[in-house]
């Protein structure tokens, strides 16, 4: 009977990818949020600005900090961090709630900065990065995470045109994970319970 019982429960445990750990947040992270799509123009903005933050980072580590990053950049607020200057940054440089590297705070000040200067020129910052896969989620068949890319030709495309409107810290590789987690590709695999819920859109 009580092995009957453990065969019911293994059947019932969701399978999730492979590269999420037994930490309570990236599990969470990983149910409620990557892959999901997201249209937001400031949660996008917070999103791009903590990928960069990532760079040489594992992400959990910025998972952890993402509160921090928070209290620390007003909420991600564009027009406030626009302006930010060299007391922010002596602020900022300070904080342990966030990664302390002086190019990742100046890409952050500097990208809000072009994310408004997009914005004033018409072009919401939501339909900008969408166009790349024409308004949709492109959908992936992986099978195991060794099928997944660092980087595609629409990441690539991406990144040049962000550095060209004035955007740091979005190589094609940091942008790829960026698509992943806003949902532009579907990359969970197809034994995780997520795949079929991030599709269709």
């Amino acid at each position: 009977m009580a092995g009957k019982r453990s065969s019911v429960i293994e059947e019932n445990v969701l399978r999730r990818c492979g590269w999420v750990s037994a930490d309570a947040l990236y599990i969470n992270y990983h149910d409620t949020e990557w892959g999901t799509p997201e249209h937001d123009d400031a949660k996008l903005l917070e999103k791009l600005i903590l990928d960069g933050a990532q760079a040489g980072l594992s992400w959990i580590t910025i998972l952890r900090k993402r509160d921090g990053y928070r209290r620390a950049f007003h909420g991600f607020d564009a027009e406030r961090v626009s302006r930010y200057g060299k007391r922010d940054f002596d602020r900022l440089i300070k904080d342990e709630g966030i990664v302390r590297n002086k190019l990742k705070i100046r890409a952050a000040i500097g990208n809000a900065q072009a994310y408004l200067k997009l914005k004033d020129g018409g072009e919401s910052f939501n339909d900008f990065i969408w166009q790349f896969t024409g308004g949709k989620t492109l959908q992936n068949r992986r099978a195991s995470l060794k099928e997944i890319p660092t980087s595609t030709k629409e990441s690539e495309l991406l990144s040049k045109e962000l550095k060209r409107a004035g955007f740091k810290f979005v190589g094609p590789t940091i942008i790829y994970a960026f698509m992943q987690a806003i949902g532009m590709v579907n990359d969970h695999t197809l034994d995780c319970f997520r795949h079929p819920e991030c599709g269709g859109h």
